[in-house]
């Protein structure tokens, strides 16, 4: 299938052929008639990238924050990396789409086989899109008219914002697609609209929709033309223009009456005079696109709905609220569209689109006979075949985390890079033409089984760990896991099992990245000089995730500590030489429990404890680690610094250009035993501990370990 992609590096836009993405269980899949080109939006982003880096700066001040505050904690080169790696990332275009149904997801209801549906689908031959983000098309409305649906839900939310009564004035300022559309559904409701922008044609073109329009010229004060149609001022105000001058604002607060409602659909400065709005006491509102559920991970990815008795309008109620009017003929369309354009001439279009003024709405024709394929050819070479003595590579999760850590140190071995697998056909496209794969899918099936792939790289979400393990395992294929390998006892015991199942089972690797950091090394070199048990203090600074993040999701993320803590786990494990007998965790009452404390004990002695914190600062490290044993203490400093104290320590000591968690020589290591030795550069028996305990910390044992829970302050 062919999609239009943005490159944020240039502002470059390209056809680009990918597979067709993979139907989740609350997805379903469509096949494109048209989309409607967003101009406000797309040209945004066009500018966006067309600018230099003091151009994309300027625009993001809050990202330029975050990136000084990454060298000062992580130091230049990983911030550049990080950066580069960012904008690397092609943009998809286009949120406003049309099409039939190909397939639905097994959780999937209110949607078949062959209804016709808008979505906020990209400009794509095809688009997998969440049932939440979809409504049916009625029979009388057309593929064109309802491609408008999804911009005019914009307006139709800011509108229910203002909560408008019949007979009531209202003034659109800035009349764009949204804003002519939202003249419209006012008028519907039977208000009396007033309209503002600086565009001729925009006027001419409100004022047939019954508004009185108002020109922007150097000379027009919009407050007085208002006024002298309603004296009392205007009832409300909706913002539909996309400029950085506080004006709008200003003169909105101006022309509302008492009490007067005013609601920022598009994009303005908000220097906000406090007089206008105190002695009016005027209600000031942003509104979020389409509506309720916008950016709700439950609302949208998992389809849970909101009860319509306390949110009877979500975005894709507003879907269908849209297209009935349509239906009524109550949203007029023809009028707003200047041109259609083929699919194929689409990268001409966009690269006159930021100077272009004579158009409104520009619609993209689909071919209906494209096929529908999920594996494509990305390099033009020779696919390679199967052999014993290299590691030839099946990607399976194109996410950012392979992107911009795993695949650059794989690419530094000589492992073959043969097919890349992510649910949306983007990524693995993207990741097969950056790193040399020869091709992209959107399938599992294309690597695991696959007998010219010895070795599958599993970096998906948490929760299919494990059951991508035990297919590649069973298939006979080595297995490198993205932490952590499983997220419940029962997944654990289900890889432990088919292990032990296979005579002579593959290699299986998790990655424990942290035990081969060169500090760690020169660490675990030191502490082998003077033998004996060791105090652990490892200090994880690790910072706020929001609730709603899938990290945080125990069903697909696992939470926090059995994500992440695992790492900690497994480095004091390493450390300390010795296998792990006791531990309990004790939790801080907070959101997400991802404020806990886990203190460990070994067979040999040693004793560790693992302090991770989600409510530090982001100034302060987020890694620490402090090892005291033979009088001496060894720190690793966000692994850039390794500081020894003590006669037998301060020859230990290093520090590093940038920060080496140690990913470069996991990798490596683990590519040379494909290669070479057959032996797992971390024991079977150590992966499956400390993947047990992580779990009994995480979510507790009845057979061994406590796990409590106190209350900050000592309840």
């Amino acid at each position: 299938m062919q999609q239009i992609l943005q490159d944020l590096k240039n502002g470059e836009v390209h056809l680009v052929d990918l597979p067709v993405p993979n139907c989740g269980a609350n997805q379903i899949l469509i096949r494109t008639h048209r989309t409607l080109v967003s101009l406000g939006t797309e040209k945004m982003l066009l500018q966006f990238g067309r600018s230099g880096w003091i151009g994309k700066a300027k625009s993001q001040p809050e990202k330029v924050k975050q990136v000084l505050q990454k060298i000062k904690t992580d130091g230049l080169k990983p911030t550049i990396d990080a950066v580069l790696n960012k904008l690397d990332q092609p943009m998809p275009l286009g949120y406003c789409n049309v099409g039939t149904v190909q397939e639905v997801g097994s959780q999937v209801r209110a949607f078949k086989v062959g209804d016709r549906v808008v979505s906020n689908g990209s400009h794509a031959e095809f688009v997998c899109v969440p049932e939440n983000l979809c409504a049916k098309v009625p029979d009388e409305v057309s593929d064109e008219t309802a491609a408008f649906t999804v911009i005019s839900a914009i307006g139709l939310q800011g509108i229910r914002l203002a909560a408008p009564t019949l007979g009531e004035t209202f003034v659109v300022m800035g009349l764009g697609l949204i804003g002519l559309l939202t003249v419209q559904i006012l008028r519907a409701q039977g208000c009396e609209v007033i309209g503002f922008d600086f565009d001729e044609a925009k006027l001419r073109q409100a004022k047939a929709y019954g508004a009185k329009v108002f020109g922007l010229d150097n000379d027009s004060d919009p407050v007085a033309q208002v006024l002298s149609i309603v004296p009392q001022g205007a009832d409300g105000i909706l913002i539909t223009a996309a400029t950085d001058s506080n004006q709008p604002i200003e003169s909105a607060a101006k022309m509302a009456r008492q009490k007067g409602r005013i609601v920022l659909v598009g994009v303005s400065g908000l220097k906000l005079s406090r007089d206008e709005f105190f002695k009016k006491e005027i209600s000031f509102q942003v509104s979020c696109s389409y509506g309720p559920g916008r950016y709700d991970f439950n609302y949208e990815q998992r389809a849970l709905d909101y009860p319509i008795g306390y949110v009877r309008w979500t975005e894709q109620r507003n879907f269908s609220a849209v297209l009935g009017l349509m239906s009524r003929n109550l949203i007029q369309v023809d009028s707003l569209i200047s041109e259609r354009v083929d699919l194929k001439n689409a990268p001409t279009l966009y690269a006159s689109l930021t100077e272009r003024k004579d158009i409104l709405g520009v619609l993209l024709q689909y071919s209906p006979e494209m096929p529908a394929k999920n594996l494509i050819q990305v390099n033009l070479r020779q696919v390679p075949t199967q052999s014993s003595n290299r590691a030839t590579l099946g990607l399976i999760g194109a996410g950012s985390f392979a992107q911009s850590t795993l695949l650059p140190v794989f690419k530094n071995t000589q492992a073959e890079m043969h097919t890349v697998v992510g649910r949306q056909g983007l990524s693995p496209q993207h990741l097969a033409k950056k790193f040399g794969f020869h091709l992209a899918s959107t399938q599992t099936s294309a690597v695991i089984g696959n007998k010219e792939i010895n070795t599958v790289v599993i970096s998906t979400p948490h929760n299919s760990h494990a059951s991508l393990v035990c297919q590649a395992l069973k298939a006979g294929q080595n297995v490198f896991v993205e932490k952590p390998l499983a997220i419940t006892h029962e997944e654990l015991d289900m890889v432990e099992e088919t292990v032990r199942s296979l005579k002579n089972p593959p290699l299986l690797m998790v990655g424990f990245n942290r035990r081969f950091s060169p500090l760690t090394q020169r660490l675990k070199k030191a502490l082998t000089k003077n033998p004996g048990p060791i105090s652990m203090i490892m200090t994880v600074n690790a910072g706020f995730v929001p609730r709603d993040h899938w990290t945080q999701d125990p069903a697909r993320g696992g939470g926090r500590f059995i994500g992440e803590g695992c790492h900690f786990v497994d480095l004091l494990r390493h450390l300390a030489g010795s296998p792990i007998v006791d531990g309990d965790t004790q939790f801080a009452e907070s959101e997400c429990s991802d404020t806990f404390t886990s203190t460990l004990r070994f067979a040999n002695g040693s004793i560790g404890t693992i302090h991770y914190f989600a409510n530090g600062n982001k100034s302060f490290p987020k890694e620490t680690l402090q090892v005291f044993g033979a009088s001496n203490i060894y720190v690793i400093d966000n692994f850039r610094k390794l500081i020894g104290y003590g006669r037998g320590a301060k020859s230990a000591s290093k520090s590093l250009w940038s920060q080496d968690k140690g990913h470069q020589n996991q990798v490596k290591e683990f590519v040379n035993s494909v290669c070479i030795s057959s032996h797992s550069p971390i024991s079977l028996e150590e992966i499956f501990e400390v993947s047990r305990w992580t779990l009994k910390l995480a979510v507790g044992d009845p057979t061994s370990v406590q796990t409590t829970k106190v209350l900050i302050g000592g309840a």
